[in-house]
């Protein structure tokens, strides 16, 4: 199966990660790459200037394929903003005849007709926010969250007989501006786009990995530079994805006011927070400094987690990811803070850094443990998608892979 570069374009760094597909599904990790953007490259998680942009991708990428020793064949580019809207649509579907079996062109003519549904709400929304009523929108990712058939829930219903079909599925649009200055980064790289997606929805599927069947459930924080992008799985199924835009940069120009200092030496501040390079008195003017920008950063996980009206309650577990999940001081306010008391939680959520090497299907070297953190979980998730377009699944016979194939079309 061919190589696959997943190329991360943040707004503070870009990350190249190359990779091969094995026969089992697993990815060996054969190359890793990171480069820093400069100030106005990026805007909100999208493509600002696309020269800037492609000089950085180079950099990154040719880092990556020095160490893979090999060139990226096919290449899978993630997206963010906050006008990529990712949502979950019920869809009731009444069967003429319950006692002929459901057949796929049956399915596809479903599939399609939720996700002209879903993009019609997702151009309204985006012209609204944008003021543009002539804003054009794409679909980028789809899948199925749950389905049940005369209220009996099952993997898939093809083949199936029975009367009424309810379906949940995930779909996720993004402005076509935002997608052809992708598509343009890639051109200029000589790159070949296999696919974009949608940077929450990646992650999720670095956390389910290759079982189709995964019944795992948490939210997952992907704090960047320029956005937090948060998306929810609920029975291996992604329930979600929502953006705001407050990341780790927003921090760092709390941190270079309150201290009077410039945004590189702030920036340094925020890095040597946790590692003891700084005196208790530099410290105690960051915390000042982030204390209002801390309460806001919370004030938009809660507003992004309301709009999950689906889930009955929310999964406890959340998993942080992004260069801006280091920051200690954010992730005690998840922990020990009361901003979760109004939303459907149990109990009190469990927060934790990911650990990449507790990512399922990942076959990487000892060398390379310690380069790939939590800030490369999108890169890594990318990967998965990667392979998710290239093939259904190991089983063709599985129903669930069958409906995999048809959602990528």
């Amino acid at each position: 199966m061919s190589t696959i570069l997943a190329l991360d374009i943040g707004t503070e760094f870009v990350k190249a990660v190359l990779a091969e597909p094995t026969k089992k599904g697993d990815l060996k990790i054969l190359g890793v790459g990171k480069a820093k953007q400069s100030d106005g490259n990026m805007h909100a998680g999208a493509v600002a200037d696309i020269p800037a942009v492609v000089d950085v991708c180079e950099h990154a990428l040719l880092d990556a394929e020095k160490q893979a020793g090999e060139r990226a064949e096919l290449t899978v580019v993630g997206i963010a903003g906050e006008l990529i809207k990712g949502n979950t649509t019920t869809v009731n579907y009444t069967r003429k005849d319950p006692n002929e079996p459901i057949t796929e062109p049956e399915m596809r003519e479903i599939i399609k007709k939720v996700q002209q549904k879903s993009g019609e709400v997702a151009k309204k929304t985006v012209a609204l926010e944008t003021g543009n009523e002539n804003v054009e929108v794409r679909l980028i990712n789809s899948a199925i969250v749950s389905l049940t058939i005369d209220g009996y829930k099952i993997s898939n219903p093809i083949g199936f007989k029975g009367s009424d079909i309810v379906i949940q599925f995930y779909t996720a649009f993004a402005p076509l501006i935002h997608v052809a200055a992708i598509e343009k980064v890639c051109a200029e790289l000589n790159l070949d786009l296999l696919t974009v997606a949608v940077e929450p929805f990646a992650v999720c599927r670095a956390c389910l990995g290759n079982d189709l069947d995964s019944g795992y459930s948490g939210i997952v924080m992907d704090i960047g530079g320029g956005t937090t992008d948060i998306a929810v799985i609920d029975d291996g199924g992604v329930e979600g994805t929502k953006m705001f835009g407050i990341g780790g940069r927003s921090f760092t120009h709390q941190i270079a006011e309150g201290l009077g200092v410039d945004f590189d030496t702030a920036e340094q501040y925020k890095l040597d927070y946790d590692t003891g390079k700084l005196d208790d008195r530099v410290k105690s003017k960051i915390e000042t400094a982030i204390s209002h920008n801390l309460s806001v950063w919370l004030t938009g996980v809660e507003v992004a987690l309301e709009d999950f009206e689906s889930v009955g309650s929310l999964p406890r577990n959340i998993l942080l990811c992004g260069g801006g999940a280091s920051l200690s001081l954010l992730q005690e306010k998840l922990a020990i803070s009361d901003w979760y008391q109004e939303l459907p939680f149990s109990r009190r959520p469990i927060i934790h850094l990911m650990d990449v090497a507790e990512l399922p299907n990942l076959i990487v070297d000892e060398d390379e443990t310690t380069t790939l953190d939590h800030s490369f979980a999108t890169a890594l998730g990318l990967l998965r998608v990667g392979v998710d377009t290239l093939t259904s699944a190991p089983e063709e016979n599985k129903l669930k892979a069958r409906i995999a194939k048809l959602l990528q079309h």
